[in-house]
């Protein structure tokens, strides 16, 4: 990837620098994305990580970048993502939380990734010279669990890395601190949560 496929790569970007996005064009990225994930998959890596590089060669700031990611966005946002996070809602099972020390150990995991994120990065904050309530703020927005935690997770239950109980306490974790981000600010912010809540003058 990094000696025969980037080079070629650039060399493709930069002959169709200014070139729009054709039909033909966008089958061979989508092509050349699958059979990296193929080959990545038949090596013992996750499929994942084939898309991903092959992503992190493509110029971002090319015409040709802009123009495929356009492209892509409803088709993503619209059908992938919401398909996905469908498909992680099904392989969780919250019922094998069944013991009352589950439900202990799933709390104290909300526990310790809170303080991870929302403390580290209060801490940090502060350090660089930061008040209070904004360091508190970035620290909230930190702890917000999104995708990329959701995909991590997968591909840990995939690998035999976390069990199906504990993919569930992560799953659960990440659902918590996300939903607990916007009480946390309207809390940290009462102010701008009212600001927001009038009416502009123009409407």
């Amino acid at each position: 990837m990094l000696y025969v496929v980037r080079p070629l790569m650039l060399r493709w970007f930069d002959k169709h620098r200014d070139a729009e996005v054709s039909s033909n064009v966008l089958a061979a990225i989508l092509v050349a994305v699958l059979l990296s994930s193929l080959l990545t998959d038949v090596i013992g890596i996750h499929a994942l990580f084939g898309a991903f590089l092959l992503g992190a060669l493509i110029p971002h700031d090319s015409k040709l970048a802009h123009s495929f990611r356009e492209k892509l966005d409803d088709v993503v946002t619209i059908l992938l993502m919401p398909t996905f996070f469908a498909y992680t809602g099904t392989r969780t099972e919250i019922g094998l939380l069944a013991e009352s020390w589950h439900w202990v150990v799933c709390g104290v995991i909300i526990v310790v990734a809170s303080l991870g994120k929302l403390g580290g990065t209060y801490a940090a904050a502060r350090y660089t010279g930061l008040d209070r309530r904004t360091s508190a703020s970035l620290g909230v927005l930190m702890n917000t669990r999104g995708l990329m935690e959701l995909i991590v997770l997968n591909i840990g239950l995939d690998l035999g890395i976390l069990s199906p109980t504990l993919f569930a306490m992560m799953v659960l974790m990440a659902l918590a601190t996300t939903i607990a981000t916007t009480p946390l600010l309207n809390w940290l912010s009462p102010s701008a949560s009212l600001t927001s809540a009038q009416p502009s003058p123009s409407a």
